[in-house]
């Protein structure tokens, strides 16, 4: 059967996301993923927060932490409650510098709450201010060269998932795995988990 090149833009542009979460899987840090997972576990209240689709994501690794029996809150709903030095935050920005989480980040400095940065851009304003910094590749800075033929040289090629997609679904696959790393941490079954999912819907 021919492949039209519907077809073939579709299975490569999902290639190109499986590559990305593959090349982050590969280099993550295992030292610095315990770190965090001693922080989101040690912390009296974790606070989450991301804006668009990074707050979307943010919002999912919310429900699931709720699910392990850690106390949560989304940054902007209105039942937040204050930062304290005890809590964390955890701030996803692939740029590391959405003005918004740049913000929220300066004030949780203030309170002398902890930040955990998840962006593609260790060295961006929101890296430099965290405490510990996650690093999940999005698009490169190639992606962003208009000019065609030093893209061609660089032997590089726009990237079929646009805007922020590899950053984003990446982040959600990494926040989701490292729930199950968390459950097996803290002794938890699904069984648990079940027991706190909201009843009402």
């Amino acid at each position: 059967m021919l492949i039209t090149v519907k077809q073939l833009i579709l299975n490569q542009a999902i290639e190109e996301i499986i590559d990305n979460v593959c090349s982050v899987s590969e280099e993550l840090d295992p030292k610095n993923i315990d770190d965090m997972n001693k922080m989101l576990k040690s912390s009296k209240h974790v606070f989450v927060m991301g804006l668009g689709r990074s707050g979307l994501v943010a919002r999912a690794f919310a429900m699931r932490l709720m699910h392990l029996g850690i106390s949560v809150y989304v940054v902007g709903e209105t039942t937040t409650p204050a930062l304290s030095p005890e809590d964390c935050l955890l701030a996803i920005s692939g740029s590391g510098e959405t003005f918004s989480i740049i913000s929220a980040a300066k004030i949780a400095q203030k309170r002398r709450t902890k930040i955990i940065a998840v962006t593609s851009y260790v060295d961006s304003t929101l890296g430099k201010m965290a405490d510990l910094v996650v690093h999940i590749k999005g698009r490169t800075k190639i992606d962003s060269e208009k000019n065609y033929i030093t893209r061609q040289i660089n032997g590089k090629h726009q990237s079929l998932s646009p805007l922020g997609t590899l950053f984003e679904v990446t982040t959600l696959i990494f926040l989701d795995s490292l729930i199950a790393q968390l459950m097996v941490e803290m002794g938890k079954t699904e069984e648990d988990m079940k027991a706190r999912h909201t009843v009402i819907e």
